[in-house]
């Protein structure tokens, strides 16, 4: 296993994510314990040392399951993190109780990392609200002890991670955002990587392989990949290309089953980044997924002058391929949340005065549309 510095701590540079641990019968709040704790012994055994769980994973179940799992390990050989569920806005007014919670859940007495969930556009304005008190009640924490490394995760955007950094950064040890070879650009996970460049922040990456979507490729993709690195697998070369980012130091990877645990392992026991040809040959594969399931906006924003109902139509258009890219998901509606009704896709009324300056010739009307029925499916 290879092992990256974190201030005075040596972590594993492969985490488990306990976001997608086995279940019994398809029931997502049914975790199968003895399958976890099987790979928990595996994991902990092949150097593994950084857990990482949240209040709502599996139905609340994930930090309960994991308490048990870890208690019979020395607290000192493990590194526990869990997060502050701000992703529910009702929660922004329970900080303490939702902490003294999870610490019981999870059978510790201290956290050794521990996140605001989730900055995005929906939930901002709450997180910098100071009278909600959950900066300063988690700060406090971390005076008395009971976390030892503040840190945040982000699904919003470039400009609301600043917004967030602005007010907190000084405090803010490690950033966990979604960083893979195709949200290097759909989701301008670049982008963000280099904000946290900026501010010196340590980047631990979730969804390395987007829920599986990039663990298997169609076959012409990847015939081009084992032409370059015949002994590397599909899933090693979405690894690889966190190994050539910099700033990368935990990897993230929600493993269900012990095949997936034991090939990550594997591929985490060396460091073998990409070369500039083999890293143009995966970015153009990313694009070419892209462009078959994405309309081609280009941000122009003719568009949005000739609005009557002055829609920010470039970001509903990045939201909508995001959705369908994703087939459904989270990140859309979570971010559409921050938005008045009238400046939804619903609000679009069709008369095609967008689509009558878009230099792309994007159906724009009936993107709305189709994102409207999407969205109320």
């Amino acid at each position: 296993m290879i092992y990256k510095d974190f201030q005075n701590l040596k972590l594993s540079s492969l985490g488990m994510g306990t976001m997608r641990l086995p279940v019994i019968g398809g029931d997502d709040s049914q975790i199968d314990e003895e399958a976890t704790e099987g790979m928990v012994d595996y994991a902990m055994e092949h150097g593994i040392n950084y857990y990482d769980t949240a209040w709502g994973y599996h139905g609340g179940q994930s930090e309960v399951v994991m308490g048990k799992v870890l208690s019979k390990y020395p607290r000192g050989n493990f590194y526990l993190a869990s997060k502050f569920p701000g992703y529910d806005l009702s929660n922004m007014g329970k900080v303490e109780e939702i902490f003294e919670k999870q610490l019981k859940r999870c059978k510790v007495g201290y956290f050794d990392f521990y996140l605001f969930h989730n900055v995005c556009e929906m939930n901002i304005d709450y997180y910098l609200d100071k009278k909600y008190g959950i900066f300063d009640y988690l700060r406090k924490q971390k005076e008395n002890g009971r976390i030892r490394h503040l840190g945040f995760s982000a699904h919003g955007s470039v400009e609301v991670m600043r917004r967030f950094l602005e007010a907190y950064g000084e405090h803010m040890e490690f950033c966990q955002i979604q960083l893979n070879f195709l949200d290097w650009t759909f989701q301008n996970a670049k982008g963000k990587a280099e904000l946290l460049e900026e501010y010196q922040i340590p980047i631990w990456v979730m969804e390395p392989l987007r829920g599986g979507k990039l663990a298997v490729l169609s076959k012409e993709d990847t015939e081009k990949l084992a032409a370059l690195r015949p002994d590397e697998t599909t899933p090693a070369w979405a690894f690889r290309f966190l190994q050539s980012i910099p700033g990368v130091t935990m990897v993230l990877s929600g493993m269900s089953n012990f095949g997936q645990l034991k090939e990550n392992i594997h591929t985490f026991e060396t460091t073998k980044p990409l070369s500039e040809l083999e890293m143009d040959t995966l970015l153009a594969i990313a694009e070419n997924m892209l462009q078959k399931k994405t309309l081609p906006c280009t941000a122009c924003h003719y568009c949005v002058t000739h609005c009557p109902q002055e829609l920010n139509i470039p970001w509903l258009l990045e939201l909508y391929n995001e959705h369908c890219f994703t087939e459904g998901g989270f990140i859309a509606p979570m971010a559409l949340m921050s938005l008045s009704e009238e400046k939804l896709p619903a609000a679009c009324i069709g008369c095609r005065s967008c689509e009558a300056v878009c230099p792309q010739q994007i159906k724009i009307s009936e993107a709305m549309s189709d994102f409207t029925a999407k969205l109320n499916a």
